[in-house]
C-alpha cells in the first residue's frame, strides 16, 4: 500500500501546490478588443461607437441591445452600463492607407498581419492596434493617440 516504512516520501509528493494560472495571450486579447465589437463579437464596421469605458461597439448592435427589452433576455455584462444611445459617442476614425484587410479575397493562402490596423491617428500616424493608447473627444468623436494629445496640449479638436 505504500508508506509502510520501505519508502520515505518527499515533501513535493505529499503537499499539493497551487495550480498554475493559465496565461491569456496578450496579442489575441488586443486583437479582440480593437477589431471586434464588445457586444456582438462581430468585426467592427462603420458606424463605430465607444462608451465611457473605452469599449468599441457596432452602432447597430447597441441599438438592437437597447431596443430588446424582453424579460427573458439577460443583460450583457459588456454593455450593462449603457442605458441609452446618449451614453455612447460615434467615432470619427481615419482609415489606414496601408491596411488591405477587406480589399483582397480571403482564400487562406496569405499572411494576416495582426499588428496592421484598420485605423490610424490623423495627427501622428500611429496605428490603432492596441500597442498605443488612444483617446476620443466626447463632443465631436474625433480619435487621437495619447501621444498626439500630449503634443497638441489642448482639449479642442484640431479639425
Amino acid at each position: 500500500m505504500g508508506c509502510d516504512g520501505g519508502t520515505i516520501p518527499k515533501r513535493h509528493e505529499l503537499v499539493k501546490g497551487p495550480r498554475k494560472v493559465e496565461k491569456v495571450d496578450k496579442v489575441a486579447e488586443l486583437v479582440a478588443r480593437w477589431f471586434y465589437c464588445a457586444l456582438s463579437q462581430e468585426k467592427l464596421r462603420r458606424p463605430i461607437v465607444a462608451c465611457e469605458l473605452g469599449r468599441l461597439y457596432n452602432k447597430d448592435a447597441i441599438i438592437e441591445y437597447l431596443l430588446d427589452k424582453s424579460p427573458d433576455k439577460t443583460p450583457m455584462e459588456s454593455a450593462s452600463h449603457i442605458k441609452s444611445i446618449k451614453n455612447v459617442t460615434e467615432l470619427q476614425l481615419v482609415d489606414n492607407p496601408a491596411w488591405s484587410g477587406d480589399k483582397e479575397s480571403i482564400k487562406g493562402d496569405k499572411y494576416d498581419d495582426l499588428q496592421c490596423a484598420r485605423f490610424i491617428c490623423p495627427v501622428v500616424g500611429l496605428e490603432m492596434n492596441g500597442r498605443h493608447r488612444f483617446c476620443f473627444l466626447r463632443n465631436c468623436g474625433c480619435v487621437f493617440s495619447e501621444r498626439a494629445l500630449k503634443e497638441i496640449k489642448s482639449e479642442v479638436c484640431h479639425k
